[in-house]
């Protein structure tokens, strides 16, 4: 073990107060998604990170290097050295020894539907190489991950979750790592169908829609356009104070009550202005005053 990952001294923060996620798993299950929702949370993430540099980062944030960051989030797949697959369980059992709050998070998925992922999205796979075929490119990196895949604390199958429900699953698994309540704000189209996951729905059909100006139309409630458009309209104004004086109202009585996630759900015509650009600025507003504050638009995403 060289320096970097000695024991931990005098620490400036208490180790049991960190929590760190590894996320791994087959290429094209969802990992990405995962460590975003994650990233959502105010974790401090990091994609493909070599197993050398665990333990490190982690000593940084005790040693009070690492700014308030309590939660951390490492991605590890096989563009990682194969060697790195094989340190991995030695350096997360010496964290969790140390008093760290270690999560192994397996994604994984069919080979039937990361074949048809792969052709859906034309990516090459990171182990295809000229005379391999992805399906022995699939079943090579089942190899290298199975050492990991036996250690995890938990595996997730993301053959039958879209995106959106792969996000919910790992929020909701690990809100418990942030302070209070995680609030899930989405945005929907109506003409598509109630989200069923939804604890609040709010309806902005009543509020003047920039679908209707040509310029506006192929935007969404994202741009600055758009934005600009809705608030100049004082209707919009009064709409997103309601709204909010409401949820200010009510959502410290779900905290009582022991509730760790809330997804409040906006919804217009289209799902692609008005309900977009009142998720966001809800999103913002809370983020402000509390951790883990995720957004997700469905006809967009």
């Amino acid at each position: 073990m060289n320096d970097e990952n000695t024991p931990l001294l005098n620490p400036l923060v208490d180790p049991h107060e960190i929590h760190l996620i590894v996320l791994t798993g087959v290429s094209g299950g969802g990992k990405t998604v995962a460590l975003r929702a994650l990233e959502d949370l105010d974790f401090y993430c990091v994609d493909n990170l070599p197993t050398t540099l665990v333990a490190p980062l982690v000593n940084a944030v005790i040693q009070g290097k690492g700014g308030n960051h309590r939660r951390i989030a490492v991605g590890v797949d096989v563009r990682n050295r194969g060697v790195d697959f094989a340190q991995m369980p030695n350096v997360l059992s010496e964290l969790a020894g140390a008093g760290v709050q270690v999560h192994l998070i397996f994604i994984d998925c069919r080979d039937e539907v990361l074949i048809k992922r792969y052709s859906e999205t034309r990516r090459r796979h990171p182990l295809a190489s000229r005379g391999r075929s992805l399906g022995d490119a699939i079943t090579e990196e089942r190899r290298l991950l199975r050492p990991l895949m036996a250690i995890a604390e938990k595996v997730i199958d993301s053959s039958e979750l879209n995106v959106h429900q792969l996000r919910r699953l790992v929020a909701t698994g690990y809100a418990q790592a942030t302070e209070g309540l995680t609030l899930m704000f989405q945005s929907f189209a109506f003409k598509r169908g109630l989200p069923l996951d939804s604890d609040f729905v709010f309806d902005a059909r009543c509020l003047p829609n920039p679908h209707w100006q040509p310029h506006l139309r192929p935007l969404s409630g994202k741009d600055a356009p758009v934005r600009e458009f809705l608030e100049a309209e004082p209707l919009v104004g009064e709409y997103f104070a309601d709204t909010a004086r409401w949820l200010d109202a009510w959502l410290p009585r779900f905290e009582q009550d022991d509730r760790s996630y809330v997804t409040i759900s906006i919804g217009c015509t289209g799902g692609r202005h008005r309900s977009v650009y009142l998720v966001e600025k809800l999103a913002a507003h809370y983020r402000h005053r509390r951790d883990g504050v995720l957004t997700f638009h469905r006809e967009l995403d």
